[in-house]
């Protein structure tokens, strides 16, 4: 299952729109939207926010206030000397020449001045209020009407999102944790005005998530810990009929369970593994037809069989092992899921190379 950015609306299967032509929803929308706009112009005018520098959740691109090397917004701004080209101190760092210009860097200084035009210009992204009149489709200088402004939560949520996992992907993990950290504090503020709505408790989970992911790749596993419990507490106040908050779910139980283990905590380790196995398994019951989640069953037995062996339950180890061997085994996958073929193949050979040889010869002796 592919990762997707908390604010963006995935439609599901079951999705009563789903079934119509795009057309026939796209035409749906404009004529209710419209509709909307026509009502609210007599005594107001309503607009959505927009980013003047091109910063937006539609064109994700690079603007004047980027980093060259992670592609996010500048953090921690740093300039070479004496070429002057600015970069985010992690990302400058790892190099002797401009990665613009070539020339030798000297020393890197700190941009006080660029890092505060950065910050004000995030504090005041999606947030940007101007008079428009909708008729001319220009600023309204002469009718001041009440403008009425877009809830721009999630443009804004969507925006630092994407700007975190380009910092993540390049490994500058304090600018990804710093976005999101602002992710989350704009989303509980959504929380504390309008209560615990699903879409907004998913987002926060979601983002939660990613700062327990940061803080984990930066070797912080006590906060990664919390983070990810607190992703946990968000995201089981939600319905469990959503595939994608489902798994969500159970990957940040795992993750937690991963970070006890290594951490020698055994019995923990076994508690969040078994908890995620229990979360899939209640999956799969009403989408048994869903190979994806069949196969992440089948980790979530391999996890808990790890664990017993390591606590020395060899029984309930191979037990453990041995339902995951015969969960992926009766496993069909369709031919263009090469995917995921290639990774239920993967964890069978992890699972057949944890079973006892007296294990081997008792499967070999049942099938007789």
């Amino acid at each position: 299952m592919k990762p997707v950015c908390p604010f963006v609306k995935i439609p599901r299967p079951d999705d009563s729109n789903a079934s119509k032509k795009p057309s026939e929803n796209s035409t749906k929308y404009h004529v209710e939207h419209e509709s909307k706009v026509k009502k609210e112009v007599n005594d107001s005018a309503s607009v959505s926010p927009k980013c003047p520098m091109g910063y937006d959740s539609q064109t994700f691109k690079l603007g004047p206030l980027s980093c060259m090397v992670c592609q996010a917004l500048l953090f921690d701004t740093s300039k070479c000397v004496p070429c002057l080209h600015v970069f985010c101190k992690a990302c400058i760092s790892r190099f002797e020449d401009c990665p613009l210009c070539g020339a030798d860097i000297v020393k890197i200084e700190p941009d006080d001045n660029l890092q505060g035009v950065v910050d004000r210009f995030i504090e005041g992204h999606a947030r940007i209020k101007r008079s428009v009149n909708l008729d001319k489709g220009e600023e309204a200088t002469e009718n001041n009407k009440p403008v009425i402004y877009e809830d721009v939560s999630l443009e804004r949520g969507s925006f630092l999102v994407q700007q975190a996992m380009r910092a993540f992907r390049a490994q500058n993990l304090e600018s990804a944790k710093s976005r999101l950290s602002l992710c989350a504090e704009d989303i509980r503020s959504q929380i504390e005005k309008v209560g615990n709505t699903s879409e907004l408790c998913s987002q926060l989970g979601a983002v939660l998530g990613m700062l327990g992911d940061c803080c984990r790749a930066m070797g912080d596993s006590s906060s990664a810990v919390t983070y990810f419990e607190e992703s946990v507490e968000f995201l089981s106040k939600l319905p469990k009929d959503d595939l994608e908050i489902t798994h969500t779910l159970s990957v940040s139980l795992n993750k937690i369970g991963d970070l006890k283990y290594h951490g020698g905590d055994l019995q923990a380790a076994r508690s969040y593994y078994f908890q995620s196995l229990n979360v899939r398994r209640d999956v799969v019951k009403n989408n048994s037809n869903v190979s994806s989640q069949v196969l992440d069953v089948a980790v979530s037995l391999a996890k808990v069989a790890d664990v017993d062996k390591s606590l020395g339950d060899e029984k309930s180890a191979s037990d453990g092992f041995q339902e995951a061997i015969n969960l992926l085994e009766s496993l069909t996958l369709k031919s263009e899921a090469s995917g995921l073929e290639q990774r239920r193949l993967s964890v069978l050979d992890f699972l057949r190379s944890q079973l006892t040889d007296d294990d081997k010869q008792e499967q070999v002796e049942q099938t007789v």
